[in-house]
């Protein structure tokens, strides 16, 4: 009698153990992806220092594009895993965007100073042809927005200058993969802003709704010269001093009305 009270303990705990069963035949459709941006960066530092910094430092990333020939893609981890490549940063009213974003590095010294001033450098013709490639993968697999390829400067203004004011953007963006102004509509706007400049109030409430962290205070404070000096130099990186003028307005108009 006690043993098959023991055996019929042992059965009711190996039910239990084994728990309720889940049910997966109705999936819901009402979903997307958690992963809502591509982040751009520069490493600053050459292709053994950037693997050893992004496997084994603090930081890390998804995907990193050597300056090799062939620019190799090297994935460094899954994109459902969060990388530590964005840090205080916000975009869009979203902030820290470890968690909802995908980072890419490129293997690029960024910038030196010399007495002749900053030179920065640039992308080789592989790098951005890898890039294309990674960024079409990405975008497809996960539903990118174009409007959501964004560069590490526009998220922490300047705080963080990568990926540069070299950073192909234009060139990506006429393949879908980001955002760019056209010219000739931007050229006749500059026209009508050269007469009469937008007031600070506009600019912020302007950068604020292309997804640019920007206060509202209606004065050209620190910060605010930082927001537009990085917005320069995404859209017009032949000069991001963070003064307002009339090209400046006139880009973030274009943008805002071609959304």
């Amino acid at each position: 009698m006690k043993c098959l009270v023991l055996i019929a303990s042992l059965l009711l705990l190996a039910g239990c153990a084994s728990g309720p069963r889940i049910d997966t035949s109705h999936p819901s459709a009402n979903h997307d992806s958690r992963i809502q941006f591509v982040v751009m960066h520069y490493t600053s530092a050459s292709l053994e220092e950037s693997l050893q910094l992004l496997t084994h430092g603090e930081v890390s990333s998804h995907y990193l594009i050597s300056d090799d020939k062939r620019a190799t893609i090297y994935k460094l981890m899954d994109e459902n895993f969060r990388a530590w490549h964005a840090g205080e940063s916000e975009w869009q009213g979203r902030t820290w965007l470890n968690s909802s974003s995908i980072g890419i590095e490129i293997v690029n010294q960024g910038f030196k100073d010399t007495p002749n001033g900053r030179l920065w450098y640039p992308y080789s013709e592989a790098q951005i042809q890898s890039m294309i490639f990674l960024l079409k993968d990405i975008s497809k697999r996960q539903g990118i927005s174009p409007r959501h390829i964004i560069g590490h400067s526009d998220i922490a203004p300047m705080r963080k200058l990568d990926p540069g004011p070299l950073f192909p953007w234009k060139r990506l963006a006429a393949e879908g993969l980001g955002i760019w102004p056209d010219e000739q509509t931007v050229a006749r706007q500059q026209v009508q802003f050269a007469v009469q400049l937008p007031s600070i109030s506009w600019f912020q409430g302007q950068l604020a709704r292309l997804g640019y962290a920007t206060p509202q205070t209606g004065e050209l404070d620190v910060e605010t010269r930082n927001v537009l000096a990085a917005f320069q130099l995404h859209f017009r990186p032949s000069r991001f001093d963070g003064t307002p003028d009339a090209q400046t307005a006139a880009i973030l108009q274009v943008l805002n009305q071609t959304k």
